[in-house]
């Protein structure tokens, strides 16, 4: 196969004797493959090298695999995500396919069945603007509440006081705060998917986020309708059906 031709897989995933295996053999049917061993590692390969399929292990050191998805999901909702892991309850494989992942294999597994469902993962993935035989498309480039619109294509807001440049985290944390609409998000989360920090870690970088968002949106921030804190909790984002 030609090397440009090559299928792109990335392996996140931190035993290091499991990663080095699945690389060989998906090596040997002809992709390229490339492995990270931590989840912030794995999101810095996925942004450099933008692989065409990612397989992810759940327990990772650093961000866990499910904050690794709900990040990638942020900005693609088209690309086929293997979770491997060894929490093989329901209840896992549930919140897995909640947070957008493809499929869902329990270790221990047989190679052939994982190999099986690589190659249909990639046979399903969807070409560039078209929605996958499940229906997923890109998610919506434009939101409005209130007298507020959010441009995600242009990275820009306009609200009651004017036009406003997004940064590209700022676009991140508000997709955040939409595709969670109504339901809260603490502190922890947010700078998890934000920063890639731990969530024990102490910082008041979100408050000062928010704080953004209030000016941005709330016609009084003071007293925000919005972006409302909840005490010991973290943050939510809601209004009213337009």
């Amino acid at each position: 196969m030609d090397t440009s031709e090559k299928k792109r897989i990335l392996i996140i995933e931190d035993e290091k004797h499991i990663a080095e295996g699945l690389a060989l053999n998906l090596t040997l049917k002809g992709h390229a493959t490339r492995t990270a061993v931590s989840g912030m590692e794995g999101l810095q390969a996925w942004k450099a090298w933008q692989p065409d399929l990612i397989v992810l292990d759940i327990m990772l050191p650093g961000i866990d695999g499910l904050s690794v998805l709900r990040n990638i999901r942020l900005e693609d909702e088209r690309l086929p995500v293997l979770i491997l892991s060894a929490k093989s309850d329901l209840e896992d494989k549930v919140k897995g396919f909640a947070f957008g992942v493809d499929d869902y294999l329990a270790k221990p597994f047989h190679l052939e069945e994982f190999l099986l469902r690589v190659e249909r993962l990639l046979f399903r993935a969807p070409r560039p603007g078209v929605a996958d035989s499940g229906g997923r498309t890109a998610p919506t480039q434009a939101y409005t509440f209130g007298d507020n619109r959010i441009d995600f294509t242009t990275a820009t807001a306009h609200g009651r006081w004017g036009r406003v440049e997004l940064t590209e985290l700022e676009v991140k944390l508000l997709k955040l705060f939409v595709t969670h609409r109504g339901r809260p998000i603490s502190r922890g989360q947010l700078l998890e998917i934000g920063w890639g920090y731990d969530r024990r870690t102490q910082t008041r970088t979100v408050d000062n986020f928010i704080v953004r968002f209030r000016k941005y949106f709330e016609a009084d921030p003071k007293r925000p309708i919005y972006f409302k804190s909840l005490r010991s909790v973290g943050y939510v984002f809601d209004h009213p059906e337009e």
